[in-house]
């Protein structure tokens, strides 16, 4: 028995000493910042930039979809939106992958490595031997960027809760919404003085100096007391936990139901614009313009949801997107013109600003344990949704403006009856104020 006790003392040292040299032969940009009190302001822009370019990875190639599939030798209009719909479906199952590999070897760590995936991905997007192959690399960019929401959250959930998290959130996100909204100019812009390839070039020279930022300025949320080993009965548990607890799977389900009118939307634009508008050279801009609403939102949430809560204001929002959405889709047939088209369509998108941030802090709030794990799942389920639902409505374009009304309009009740249900019927019910 001795030699029994004494042999598994030296294991245990062997271990110890195994983690700690591995520890200090990592890279110190890997494990160590040089500031580790990062301010707010910056700290913010810091997530907004970790979540925007995965958005942008979308929304900068939109100009050049009619471009890229003549390139390559696309027969069926429809079959162009694959570039953005399956970027959008395989993020989903990437949250699943990330988010308990964050939880187990902390944040930095994991956020170096999807940034270098994605730098890679985004060199093989830009030179496919065909079309099937830049769809494969689109997937595969696609399943590394679900990382990057991943990430972002659990850092965010590392240091806020309740109220005050949905309001850092908002702040996040009207910079996230920002960069984006330009995106299509800035492809456009590409596309005047290079070719299409240099777009996904573009995304990866983005990918390195994002690691150069973060390297020198983002400390470690994780401390390694609190990180969870990676095991299947363990990410079982927090799965189930996920899918059982109420407040935090439908509030998941609600917010991917409103992200999939908007994914509908994303996918058929392009086409839109070109086929029903006639106006593809103004694209960019209008696109910008819509999108302008959803970071004009959530400045606004970010200034009322501490004083107000993230339940009466994303209510309150909810509502007002079903009316807004119901009357766009009922007048479409006669009024589809490019203006009121994009001020309702704007309003609509910007009223998504309101229910964003706020259902996603509802959902994680009962998470503060294996917030990694949970923001995976709730990922996971969010974006599948969105992404399978949004493609459907984008693969019924028929030249008009009316799938996307309706898929707006159809998207907005479900949501709000996923809300009622979790509510017990109750809306406008204020938890979890912050302290005074």
């Amino acid at each position: 028995m001795r030699g029994l006790t004494l042999l598994s003392n030296v294991f245990a040292t062997v271990r110890a000493r195994q983690e700690s040299i591995s520890m200090a032969v990592l890279p110190n940009f890997i494990t160590t910042a040089r500031n580790p009190m990062v301010k707010d302001g910056e700290f913010i822009a810091m997530m907004a930039c970790i979540m925007a370019i995965g958005a942008l990875a979308i929304d900068m190639m939109l100009p050049a979809i009619g471009t890229i599939a003549n390139d390559l030798g696309v027969t069926t209009a429809n079959d162009r939106q694959l570039l953005v719909s399956v970027y959008l479906i395989a993020s989903a199952p990437g949250a699943l992958i990330f988010g308990p590999l964050t939880d187990r070897f902390g944040r930095r760590p994991m956020l170096f490595l999807i940034l270098a995936l994605f730098g890679i991905t985004g060199i093989a997007s830009a030179y496919p031997p065909s079309y099937d192959a830049l769809i494969i690399a689109r997937g595969v960019q696609g399943f590394i960027s679900a990382g990057f929401s991943v990430v972002a959250t659990s850092i965010v959930r590392d240091r806020y809760s309740g109220d005050t998290m949905a309001r850092i959130m908002s702040t996040i996100f009207i910079v996230f919404m920002i960069l984006p909204v330009f995106a299509p100019s800035l492809g456009q812009l590409v596309l005047y003085i290079a070719s299409w390839h240099m777009i996904f070039l573009s995304l990866s020279i983005a990918s390195v100096l994002l690691a150069m930022w973060m390297s020198l300025r983002l400390p470690e949320t994780l401390p390694v007391a609190e990180r969870i080993p990676i095991n299947g009965p363990s990410l079982v548990r927090t799965w189930r936990a996920v899918i059982f607890n109420r407040m935090g799977s439908l509030y998941m389900l609600a917010s991917g139901l409103m992200m999939a009118g908007l994914f509908g939307f994303i996918n058929s634009a392009q086409q839109l614009f070109e086929v029903h508008f006639k106006a593809l050279d103004i694209f960019p801009y209008a696109f910008a313009g819509i999108a302008l609403g959803t970071a004009a939102a959530n400045f606004l949430n970010s200034r009322i949801v501490e004083r107000f809560g993230a339940r009466r204001v994303s209510h309150s929002a909810l509502l007002f997107f079903v009316v807004v959405a119901g009357a766009h889709w009922a007048i479409h047939p006669w009024v589809n013109g490019l203006w009121p088209f994009s001020i309702l369509m704007s309003l609509t998108v910007s009223v998504i600003g309101l229910t964003g941030a706020n259902f996603g802090s509802i959902a994680m709030q009962p998470f503060a344990h294996a917030a990694g794990a949970a923001a995976a799942f709730q990922g996971f389920g969010r974006t599948l949704i969105a992404g399978a639902i949004g493609a459907v409505i984008g693969q019924q374009f028929d030249g008009t403006t009316g799938p996307v009304t309706l898929g707006y309009f159809l998207c907005g009740l479900a949501a709000l009856a996923v809300v009622l249900i979790a509510e017990e019927g109750r809306l406008f019910q204020r938890r979890n104020p912050p302290k005074s």
